[in-house]
């Protein structure tokens, strides 16, 4: 239920906070959208446009206060090839189509499937990205002027440095100042932000894709925004959880979900690409203080006018410093207790954890990353279970009754197990398998049942299963075949 007071709140609580930390992410987001927009195969202004879009939209009606959303790299790998065979205008049909699809995620509650991720891949998720951020600083650190070098230091000296002196004042803030003195005091040769590509001098202004409205049309874009929509989803929603527990502030993931979808569907008719949640930047934004609605909505202002209208200082911001800011970020995002808990967490989930920081990395594409640490997770876990699993037997005084005590979680990793633990040749009149402390869970572990049951009773044994709770006897009753044969239904079994 929407509360008034409440969204109120979220913009008005933390103003002072606000107005700086959405400044220095509004300059940190230049070279990211610029960058963006080069993998993306597009003009700069196309990702540039896209985050003054985002993230003004989505803090109005994004369900995560203080996070950032922009164009990213996550998104924009996945439009390149689209871009080359058919230009720009069917990227953006795609960036439209992408957020009707986050909407109807939204009204489907589809981020309850966030309840799968575990804790290891969370923290693979985490460092992964923090790996990333880092190495997408190297082109800025790799042959360049000399003068490059003792400029990210000093950057980095004062990030860390002047919070000893002040925290009224965001410290990246304060380093992009220094650093953008010495450098025009004294005349250092240095990359600048011009030189990363040509800034727009105008406001966005709202258009229509170019493209024929026909079924052709839409099987084009359709890979491209499924893929677009399911990344940026993910990646929104991990970044969420992170900042919900770094903030120690709630989140709605379905009004989240819905908002991404609004800011994107608005980013595509007002000339820009796809975008989500960028960690980096949300990071940099609660670290300098931001809490609020106000904080990502400034972000994008902050960003229109830097590009409108204070454009000749924006490029001369050195790139020294905005690289010092994400190498500060780098460093405050990977989780680095998780190193030392390698030797005492259990090897299952460190190798979770390894598993996903390694194809994260290697792909560049979070989302077959996230994809191999849940479904290792499954498997790990699937496996844990399976082992608790056991087959007590008991013969009764006069030698003619067996019972099969079952314990643990029947389904299709302990099935061959239970299958083990039956002796179909032993010289006995009646068999009873006792459930009472099992749970059958599904069509593998009926299956399993039934050739126990089949066994037994060509082997002229009289079977009795015992004990099932009411779920385990239903789903015997829906999928088992034993007891159709004389009619014998189980629900109510003794």
């Amino acid at each position: 239920m929407f509360n008034f007071e409440n969204y109120r709140a979220e913009w008005v609580r933390n103003v002072r906070g606000d107005l700086l930390s959405g400044l220095v992410v509004a300059l940190a987001l230049v070279p990211e959208a610029i960058a963006f927009s080069i993998i993306a195969g597009v003009d700069p202004k196309v990702g540039l446009y896209a985050s003054v879009v985002i993230a003004i939209v989505i803090s109005i009606f994004g369900g995560r206060p203080a996070m950032i959303s922009a164009a990213t790299a996550a998104t924009a790998v996945l439009f390149g090839s689209l871009v080359r065979q058919h230009g720009l205008d069917y990227l953006l049909a795609a960036t439209i189509l992408a957020g009707l699809l986050q909407i109807g995620a939204g009204y489907l509650k589809l981020h309850t499937v966030m309840r799968f991720v575990s804790k290891s891949v969370m923290t693979g998720f985490v460092n992964a990205l923090a790996i990333l951020i880092f190495m997408a600083q190297l082109p800025e650190l790799i042959g360049v002027p000399m003068m490059t070098y003792p400029m990210v230091a000093l950057a980095l000296a004062v990030i860390y440095l002047f919070p000893r002196v002040t925290t009224l004042v965001p410290s990246p803030l304060v380093a992009i100042i220094v650093v953008g003195l010495v450098v025009f005091f004294g005349g250092l040769d240095v990359h600048l932000v011009g030189d990363m590509g040509e800034l727009p001098t105008t406001l966005p202004f709202f258009l229509i894709p170019n493209v024929p409205l026909t079924l052709d049309m839409l099987w084009i874009i359709l890979p491209y925004s499924v893929g677009v929509a399911a990344v940026g989803l993910l990646e929104s929603l991990m970044t969420a959880q992170i900042i919900d527990e770094f903030t120690d502030t709630p989140s709605d993931k379905r009004q989240e979900s819905i908002g991404q979808g609004i800011a994107n569907i608005a980013s595509g008719f007002f000339g820009g690409m796809a975008g989500c949640a960028m960690i980096g930047q949300s990071g940099i934004n609660v670290r300098s203080g931001g809490r609020g609605r106000l904080s990502t909505f400034l972000a994008g202002a902050y960003l229109l006018v830097l590009l409108v209208v204070l454009g000749d200082l924006l490029r001369n911001i050195p790139m020294p410093a905005l690289v010092a800011i994400m190498i500060m970020v780098s460093i405050g995002t990977f989780d680095w207790q998780s190193i030392r808990n390698l030797r005492e967490h259990p090897r299952s989930s460190s190798m979770v954890m390894l598993s996903t920081v390694a194809f994260v990395v290697y792909t560049h594409n979070l989302a077959i990353g996230v994809l191999v640490g849940v479904l290792l997770s499954g498997v790990f876990f699937a496996w844990k279970i399976s082992q608790i699993f056991e087959v007590r037997k008991e013969l009764s005084e006069d030698g003619k009754t067996r019972v099969y005590h079952v314990q643990g979680q029947l389904f299709f990793a302990s099935a061959e197990q239970f299958m083990a633990a039956f002796d179909f040749d032993e010289k006995v009149e009646r068999v009873v398998i006792d459930l009472t402390h099992a749970h059958i869970w599904d069509i593998s572990s009926v299956a399993g049942v039934d050739k126990a049951v089949i066994k037994f009773r060509k082997a002229g044994v009289d079977v009795t299963l015992s004990g099932m709770n009411r779920a385990s006897a239903t789903i015997v009753d829906n999928l088992g075949v034993h007891h159709k044969a004389n009619g014998d239904l189980l629900v109510g079994h003794s």
